[in-house]
C-alpha cells in the first residue's frame, strides 16, 4: 500500500518538468522570431548614396564691412508755419514745387499794417527834417544842445517804429528759408490761419544725411570719410554711395550704441527724407579671404561644421568604383557679406564641401554629386522677381 509521502515527490517532479517544457517552448518561439528579424534586417537593401551639391572653397577679394540700418534725413528740412494769424490772400506755390531761398510762398492780408507803416514813415521823414533844421540852428547857436538831442532822439524813435512795423508786415509773409522742394499744400486764398498753423514742409533733397547706430564695440573701426553703400527697398538692385561724415562723441548709456551720420549725394532727387535704408560701411583694407556659401555651414550649439567630400576609394563587388563619402569638419567662421561667409580656420583653399543635402548626411555617408543647381553665392545679392 503506497503512502501519501511517496505520492508527493512524484507530483513535484511532474510540475518541474512541465515548467521546464514551457520555458523551452518559449525559448524556441523567441529564438525563431529573433532569427526572422535578423534575416529581414540582412535582406533589407542598403541605403544608396545621398544626392548633394558641392563647391570648392576659394579665396576672394574681401572688403571688411559693417552692416547697419538707418533713416534718411534732409540736410535742411522744416515744417513752415505762420507766426501770426491772418487771412490768406495769395498762395505763390504748387504742391511738390522746387523753391529758392527767400521765395515768397504765402501772403496774408496786411493792408492795415502797410497803411500804418506809411504813416510811421511819414512821421520819420518829418522827424528827419526837424533834425536837419535843429542841426543848422545848433551850428548858429540858435538852440541849445538839449533841444538838438531831443530832435535827434525823436528821429531815432521814429525810425525804430518804422522798423518794428516792417517786422510786423514781414510776419504776414511766409518765405522759403532755403533751397528745397515743397510738400503738399492744402490752403487756398480766403482761408483764415491761426498763429502757428503748419502750412507746408520744405526739404532740401541734395545732399541727404543717413542716421544709424552701431555698437560701441565697433567704434574703433569707424572713421570719418569711409565709404558707405546704401540699399533701399524702394529701389531694388540699385546701390547709392556716400561717405561717413560724423560720429557722435557720446555713447547712449541705455543702449551702448553710438550714433553715426553719413552724407549721400542725391542729384536726381531719387531719395526722400524718412526712408529706411540698409547700410554697409567699408572698414579696414581689402584682403584675400577664404569663402564659402552660407548654405554650406551647419550651425550647431557646439560649433559650426561643414561636410568635406572624401574621394572614392576602391571598387564594389561588381567592380564599379565606390561612391565618394563625406567627413564632418569643424570650421571657424568670420564676417558675412551677402550669401557668403568668411572661413578663418578648419579647411583650406580647394577643399570640396557639401552645399545642400546636409540634413541626410552623417560621417562616412556615400554621396552622389549633382551641381546642376547651386545655392546662392553672391557677395552682393539682389532681390529676384518670381
Amino acid at each position: 500500500m503506497t503512502s501519501r509521502a511517496d505520492k508527493k515527490p512524484s507530483t513535484a517532479k511532474r510540475m518541474i518538468w512541465v515548467i521546464l517544457g514551457t520555458l523551452a517552448l518559449i525559448a524556441v518561439i523567441v529564438g525563431a522570431k529573433v532569427l526572422l528579424v535578423v534575416r529581414m534586417i540582412h535582406s533589407m537593401p542598403k541605403p544608396g548614396p545621398v544626392t548633394v551639391s558641392t563647391v570648392k572653397a576659394s579665396e576672394q577679394d574681401w572688403q571688411p564691412s559693417l552692416d547697419a540700418v538707418g533713416s534718411l534725413r534732409a540736410a535742411n528740412g522744416a515744417d513752415l508755419a505762420t507766426e501770426v494769424a491772418g487771412l490768406v490772400t495769395d498762395v505763390h506755390l504748387k504742391s511738390g514745387q522746387d523753391v529758392k531761398k527767400g521765395q515768397l510762398l504765402v501772403q496774408l492780408r496786411d493792408g492795415d499794417e502797410v497803411a500804418q507803416l506809411q504813416q510811421l514813415q511819414a512821421n520819420a521823414q518829418l522827424a528827419k527834417l526837424t533834425l536837419e533844421r535843429a542841426r543848422k540852428q545848433l551850428a548858429a547857436q540858435a538852440i541849445s544842445q538839449a533841444d538838438f538831442d531831443t530832435a535827434q532822439a525823436d528821429y531815432k524813435a521814429r525810425l525804430a517804429a518804422v522798423a518794428q512795423q516792417q517786422v510786423v508786415i514781414a510776419k504776414k509773409q511766409l518765405h522759403a528759408p532755403f533751397d528745397g522742394r515743397a510738400g503738399i499744400i492744402t490752403i487756398s486764398p480766403g482761408d483764415y490761419l491761426a498763429a502757428g498753423t503748419q502750412v507746408v514742409t520744405v526739404q532740401q533733397l541734395d545732399p541727404l544725411f543717413v542716421d544709424f547706430n552701431v555698437p560701441q564695440g565697433e567704434l574703433s573701426r569707424l572713421k570719418v570719410g569711409q565709404a558707405v553703400r546704401l540699399h533701399l527697398d524702394a529701389w531694388p538692385g540699385r546701390t547709392f554711395s556716400g561717405r561717413l561724415s560724423a560720429i557722435n562723441p557720446k555713447v547712449d548709456t541705455s543702449t551702448r550704441n553710438v550714433q553715426v551720420e553719413a552724407t549721400v549725394p542725391n542729384h536726381d532727387k531719387t531719395l526722400t527724407p524718412g526712408m529706411f535704408a540698409k547700410l554697409t560701411v567699408d572698414v579696414g583694407q581689402q584682403r584675400r579671404q577664404l569663402t564659402l556659401p552660407q548654405a554650406a555651414i551647419v550651425y550647431n550649439p557646439y560649433g559650426d561644421t561643414v561636410y568635406v567630400v572624401q574621394p572614392a576609394k576602391g571598387k564594389d563587388e561588381q567592380g564599379k568604383p565606390n561612391a565618394p563619402t563625406v567627413k564632418q569638419a569643424f570650421v571657424t567662421t568670420g564676417d558675412t557679406r551677402g550669401d557668403q561667409v568668411a572661413i578663418l580656420k578648419g579647411i583650406s583653399a580647394g577643399t570640396e564641401v557639401v552645399t545642400s543635402g546636409q540634413m541626410k548626411l552623417k560621417n562616412d555617408a556615400t554621396i552622389t554629386v549633382d551641381n546642376s543647381v547651386q545655392p546662392a553665392d553672391s557677395a552682393q545679392p539682389t532681390p529676384q522677381e518670381q
